[in-house]
C-alpha cells in the first residue's frame, strides 16, 4: 500500500467504519509511523495533533479499534479503515462520534451475535438451543414466524407487526448460519438481480 503523506504535511485523514454496519465511527490522522503501527499490531493508531504523539485508540478507556481491512482511495492521500470497534468509540460513549447511534446495520451485530452464541456452545442461549435442534427444526421455525407475520399484517397493531418481521429476521439469521450462508451473501443475490 502505497500512500501520499507529503500533500498533508506528513499527516493523511483516517476513516474508521464499522466492519459490520459499515457505520462511520470516526476520523483521525496518521503518519507513516501511525500506518505502520495499526498494520503491525492490528489496532488503529493515529497521529494525535493535540498530544504531537503516536495514539492507539482505547488506550486509556480499553476500547480498541481492531482492524479488519485498511483501503486508500483513488489518490492515495486518504484511507478507510474497517474495524471491530471493542466498544463506544466517541469519548461521550457512543458508538459514532457523527451523532447518534442508528439501527442501521444492526442486522449484521445481531448475526455476529448468533454466530458467537453458536460457536461458543452457549448452553443457556435460546440461539444456540434452537440451532443443535438441525436444520429441520429452525426452517418450521422461520415458517412459523412468517404465518405470524403474514396474520399481523392483516390486523392494525403497528407494534405486533414489527414485532413479528422482527422474530422472521431474527430467525432468518440462524437459518441462514445452519445453511452455511451469510447475511452478506443474500445482499450479494439482491444486488446481481437489481442489476438486471
Amino acid at each position: 500500500m502505497k500512500i501520499d503523506f507529503t500533500k498533508g504535511n506528513g499527516l493523511v485523514p483516517v476513516i474508521i467504519q464499522d466492519n459490520a454496519t459499515l457505520q462511520v465511527l470516526m476520523l483521525g490522522y496518521m503518519n507513516q509511523e501511525a500506518l505502520e503501527q495499526t498494520t503491525k499490531e492490528g489496532r488503529v493508531t493515529f497521529f494525535s495533533r493535540s498530544k504531537n504523539r503516536l495514539w492507539t485508540k482505547g488506550e486509556t478507556s480499553g476500547n480498541f479499534l481492531y482492524v479488519k481491512e485498511i483501503l486508500t482511495d483513488c489518490d492515495n492521500d486518504s484511507i478507510l479503515i474497517k474495524a471491530k470497534p471493542a466498544g463506544p468509540t466517541c469519548h461521550i460513549g457512543t458508538n459514532s462520534c457523527f451523532g447518534t447511534d442508528t439501527a442501521r446495520g444492526f442486522l449484521y451485530n445481531l448475526e455476529q451475535v448468533i454466530n458467537q452464541r453458536i460457536d461458543d456452545d452457549e448452553k443457556d442461549s435460546y440461539t444456540n438451543k434452537l440451532y443443535k435442534k438441525g436444520i429441520n427444526k429452525v426452517a418450521q421455525k422461520v415458517g412459523e414466524e412468517a404465518v405470524e407475520l403474514v396474520i399481523e399484517s392483516k390486523d392494525n397493531n403497528d407494534d405486533l407487526f414489527k414485532n413479528e418481521a422482527a422474530d422472521l429476521l431474527y430467525h432468518l439469521l440462524i437459518l441462514l448460519r445452519a445453511k452455511g450462508t451469510s447475511l452478506q451473501e443474500i445482499e450479494e443475490v439482491l444486488k446481481e438481480r437489481h442489476k438486471g
